[in-house]
């Protein structure tokens, strides 16, 4: 067995946040994209296709601390005039943590209010731009050279009459008085350079270090160590320290999934259990391989984090039957091409993916897959997956992109209730949950279509894992998709 950390946050590679919102009448597809850097701007796009709207506000908070209960004044955002039901808008996040953005809806159906979780970090600093900084160096130069060179003929001229010159001790006097003038910016530069050097490590101690992940494979018996990163008191994160602030999501403390590199022909979605800061899990039957982990867990505050690490298994694992919410798959490899759109499952039900013709990289689109019983007709008994219809995992195959999505949207479901104010997240995931959106009744009977809001962060190949559940069988399809 070995590991090793890779860096990691609330998803992989995969900052933006898309997120369906059901309040009343009104329906809106939301893509927040928060910044990089923190104090920043995040960019709010917000499309409606419920009833008709006269506007829409949106007030960013933090989701917990004193800053919750003091928001700043609502910024309205602004609707298209090409498109009446798209709208847009701009809000500052203020620090790193757990925020929400608050949206209230105004228009034929009354007032409205939703609130979407979003994870704030920074997650690096910007350079200054060439042409920029060509411009300030000559600017600089022009500056103290022609205060140097003021300072100097003050010295040496300013007292003679006019018309007069400089006898050659004034002008030694404001030679000197230059050079003097020279050193001493020069000195001040340094000064200031070093001071700016300090407040860039400051900065970039404040850049997101994700919690560490160590594997420890005894047989199949997994234990997955959780410890602080270096950084923890530094980087505005500092709730994260202890390790034992966990809450569920879905009733589960982590969602793991385990993906066999680098074909990415084996996948497992399971749920380790947590003691203290570890998680404990006995692995079912696993092919060898080296696999890349990904767990997904969310801090009491509302702060999701995907931890990610490495596990190699030696030699084929004999290891213990799925659990009933478990689920895996193994398509074909990636060296065998592009997979299709119709999946076909172990016990003769199919997976249909609904393509749209091209995909564009940060674009949001409604991700569709229908179920398909062994007659190729529509599943009759689908039944709620970990309480919600299906569950899909957004991989690039170059494992730069990894995004664990529900058909609510992107955003964690535990973050999501505590935004619109449900504090009790030692639920089954079935109770309270149910009025969440994309969250459905074990009784009622389920669509065989399950819709992913998710936009693709970067061009390339990507692999999506579906997971549906009929009966009592969690199938796993998997599709292929080109990101132009």
């Amino acid at each position: 067995v070995f590991f090793s950390v890779l860096p990691a946050h609330a998803h992989v590679g995969s900052k933006d946040v898309f997120q369906e919102v059901h309040a009343g009448p009104y329906k809106l597809y939301v893509t927040i994209r928060p910044p990089i850097v923190i104090p920043g701007v995040a960019t709010l796009e917000v499309r409606s296709s419920g009833a008709a709207l006269d506007s829409i506000e949106a007030t960013p908070t933090p989701m917990t601390g004193e800053g919750a209960e003091h928001p700043p004044t609502a910024d309205v955002l602004n609707r298209s005039k090409d498109d009446p039901n798209f709208y847009t808008g701009s809000l500052w996040l203020m620090a790193n943590g757990s925020w929400e953005v608050r949206l209230k809806m105004q228009g034929k159906g009354g007032t409205q209010m939703s609130a979407i979780p979003v994870a704030a970090t920074a997650l690096s600093t910007l350079k200054m731009q060439r042409g920029v900084a060509a411009f300030l160096v000559v600017f600089g130069i022009f500056l103290v050279t022609g205060m140097a060179s003021l300072i100097g003929s003050i010295v040496g001229e300013a007292r003679l009459p006019p018309g007069e010159r400089p006898s050659l001790q004034q002008q030694r006097k404001g030679t000197v008085a230059t050079v003097v003038s020279l050193l001493f910016l020069a000195l001040l530069l340094w000064f200031g350079n070093a001071w700016w050097n300090l407040e860039a490590v400051a900065t970039s101690l404040k850049i997101y270090q994700p919690l560490s992940l160590q594997p420890i494979l005894n047989g199949n018996a997994l234990r997955l160590l959780v410890g602080s990163p270096a950084k923890a008191e530094s980087d505005g994160h500092e709730e994260r320290g202890t390790n034992h602030d966990f809450i569920p999501d879905h009733g589960k403390m982590m969602h793991l999934y385990a993906i066999r590199e680098p074909e990415m022909d084996v996948a497992f979605h399971l749920h380790p259990a947590l003691h203290g800061s570890e998680f404990d899990l006995d692995l079912p039957e696993m092919p060898a391989g080296k696999y890349a982990l990904y767990g997904d867990v969310v801090h009491g505050n509302g702060f999701p984090e995907t931890l990610v690490t490495k596990l190699e298994v030696r030699g084929d694992m004999k290891g213990a039957p799925l659990a009933a919410d478990d689920g895996s798959g193994r398509p074909a490899p990636l060296s065998a091409g592009m997979l299709g759109n119709n999946y076909r499952l172990p016990d003769g039900y199919s997976m249909v993916w609904d393509a749209p013709s091209s995909l564009q990289a940060n674009t949001g689109y409604e991700v569709r897959f229908r179920l398909l019983d062994a007659q190729g007709k529509d599943a009759s008994d689908v039944r709620p997956y970990l309480g919600m219809a299906g569950h899909a995992a957004f991989v690039k195959t170059d494992g730069t992109v990894f995004a664990h999505v529900h058909p609510g949207g992107s955003a964690a479901m535990a973050a999501v209730m505590l935004a619109n104010g449900n504090n009790d997240t030692e639920m089954d995931g079935m109770s309270e949950m149910d009025n969440m959106p994309g969250m459905v009744m074990p009784q009622q009977p389920l669509s065989n279509t399950v819709t992913f809001p998710y936009g693709f962060p970067s061009v390339g190949r990507y692999r999506i894992f579906v997971q549906m559940k009929h009966g009592d069988t969690v199938e796993t399809a998997t599709f292929d998709a080109m990101v132009h």
